[in-house]
């Protein structure tokens, strides 16, 4: 991540998990990575909104299943703001930090309400470390993870309630495009150069898209997508 001066700062991480070699050998792995420090980790839902509020992390890396409060409730609490306290002098409260849902099974059914929640996206356990180390950097960046083909095979078995606002969303020819390339899992510059128009053009195509939406973030919103039949398999953009 890029700090107030324009000089490269690690992305902060806090694991949630709530077997404990999993969670310390991740610790220790994730560690040892480029650009990414682990400032805490937490063993049930309860603790990972505590120490998520006490450390101010960038990213949360959210095992689903945990004792106490799961990781969807969790990650409810955490992006909502639930009992958030004020900022500094009654301002605004600082902003919530992006949450990667890490599982074992791509087909879990609970990462589907997990992205609904509004998860930034998620990472299977086994993928090696270098992969998990820059899905944390690149939702830190303010992208997603999107992986469609296991997204059409989730949203398939557990429709989300979420699908049917795409109708009323009133979106411009363009911003249906622009959702489209979001599905495939083009980035804002991907997206720009994909369209031959400026990154400040796409930011903006996205901002309207989610609003109109009500979608939490990117992978909301294409979750959203698949449901409603906009994007269907083999849409290559």
């Amino acid at each position: 991540m890029t700090g107030p001066d324009g000089t490269e700062t690690p992305t902060t991480l806090l694991i949630a998990d709530d077997d404990e070699v999993t969670r310390t050998g991740l610790r220790m792995l994730l560690a040892a990575q480029p650009g990414i420090e682990v400032v805490g980790e937490a063993a049930d839902g309860v603790e990972v909104v505590e120490q998520a509020r006490r450390l101010r992390p960038d990213v949360v890396l959210m095992d689903v299943r945990m004792p106490r409060r799961d990781g969807i409730e969790a990650t409810r609490r955490l992006l909502a703001g639930t009992d958030e306290p004020a900022g500094p002098g009654g301002g605004p409260a600082p902003a919530p930090p992006k949450v990667v849902v890490i599982t074992t099974f791509e087909n879990d059914d609970h990462v589907t309400a997990a992205l609904s929640a509004g998860a930034s996206g998620f990472v299977l356990k086994r993928l090696p470390v270098r992969q998990i180390a820059e899905a944390v950097r690149v939702v830190a960046a303010g992208e997603a993870i999107l992986f469609p083909a296991t997204l059409r095979r989730m949203v398939a078995v557990r429709p989300l309630d979420s699908a049917a606002a795409l109708p009323r969303a009133a979106l411009t020819g363009r911003e249906e495009e622009v959702l489209r390339l979001m599905a495939t899992g083009l980035s804002n510059p991907e997206i720009a150069e994909s369209l031959t128009v400026s990154l400040e053009t796409v930011k903006t195509h996205v901002g309207n898209v989610l609003t109109k939406l009500g979608a939490q973030n990117r992978t909301h919103a294409v979750v959203i997508a698949y449901e409603s039949g906009l994007v269907v398999p083999g849409f290559t953009g």
